[in-house]
């Protein structure tokens, strides 16, 4: 008898413990659990210390109530240019209403795939690939509009939508890679040719420059050489005029020239001037009487001494006009 009372009390005490912890509930942070009192929904759960009605209050599965990140596996679309394209998809998405979650829908997370897959097939149907592989931002943000409407009534916030990838057909992406070369090889001799037109164009500026700056420096050294050229001229011409020159010096200048006229190469004919004769008269008579009073020669040792030499001078002189009077003779005797 004790020991079927033993047995009874420890069924009971079991009982009430399980009671007990069957009518305490603890939800985490940022999780909800809906209750249902005789299958029907009660109320939901908050984070924190909760207690139910054991044996009639039944608590569904935890709800996570933070932002979840879905992948979904690549999925084909026809592009209205009709190729078919890989685009893999990621949902960003949050619960916030458990109740419509739970209860609105079997699989709010199957839905949601099974939404965007067909979302995604009606937005990229109307744009060509090239359209489809340069909108994503256009792409995403009516992905996110359609399903944000669509599951608004399920409890859920759709967050964002993004595209991983777009991935076209083998042949295609061979032909892009192809036009890209295209291109880059297009680009790279335009760039080539800008640069020898480039190089060209400064090379002319160059050489512009450099034959500016060299007829230039050839102008001012003419005009130097004629500056000193004409100093020189009215130097001597202020000499000679300073000095008074008579007809005898001058005569006397021409005779020494005479012989430099007659040393040319292509002169086989010489003519001799009729000035040969009075010119040999007015040295010969110049150096025969006396020498006048002027400046050079009011040194009476000076004069003696440049009459001297003025006297070889005239010498040496009328021998070479001979010379060459005699050669001029001969090398018109052998030209006849």
């Amino acid at each position: 008898m004790d020991i079927a009372l033993l047995i009874v009390g420890v069924l009971v005490a079991l009982f009430v413990i399980s009671t007990v912890l069957r009518s305490v509930r603890i939800v985490p942070q940022a999780r909800a659990r809906n209750v249902e009192r005789l299958g029907r929904y009660s109320r939901t759960l908050q984070p924190g210390l909760n207690f139910v009605i054991p044996y009639i209050d039944r608590v569904r599965t935890t709800i996570d109530l933070r932002e979840q990140v879905v992948s979904f596996k690549p999925q084909p679309v026809i592009t209205e240019d009709n190729l078919v394209v890989e685009i893999d998809t990621v949902l960003y998405f949050q619960v916030t209403d458990p109740r419509a979650a739970a209860y609105e829908i079997a699989s709010y997370l199957q839905a949601v795939e099974q939404l965007t897959v067909t979302t995604l097939r009606n937005v990229v149907g109307s744009m060509d690939l090239e359209r489809t592989l340069t909108s994503r931002d256009t792409i995403n943000s009516q992905l996110r509009g359609v399903l944000d409407d669509a599951t608004g009534k399920w409890g859920i916030r759709v967050n964002r939508v993004e595209i991983k990838a777009i991935d076209p057909p083998k042949t295609i992406k061979d032909a892009m890679e192809k036009q890209m070369r295209a291109e880059r090889d297009k680009r790279a001799a335009i760039l080539n040719a800008e640069g020898q037109r480039q190089s060209q164009i400064l090379t002319a500026e160059g050489d512009k420059q450099a034959a500016v700056l060299r007829a230039e420096g050839s102008r001012t050294a003419r005009i130097l050489e004629a500056e000193g050229q004409a100093r020189a001229i009215d130097q001597v011409f202020q000499a000679v005029h300073r000095n008074d020159p008579d007809p005898k010096l001058l005569a006397y200048q021409y005779l020494q020239a005479l012989p430099q006229l007659a040393q040319g190469p292509g002169n086989t004919v010489w003519v001799i001037p009729s000035e040969v004769t009075s010119a040999l008269a007015n040295v010969s008579r110049a150096f025969t009487e006396a020498l006048p009073k002027s400046p050079a020669t009011r040194d009476p040792e000076t004069a003696e001494e440049l009459a001297t030499q003025a006297a070889a001078d005239a010498a040496q002189a009328a021998e070479a006009a001979a010379e060459a009077v005699a050669n001029a003779a001969e090398t018109d005797r052998q030209v006849r």
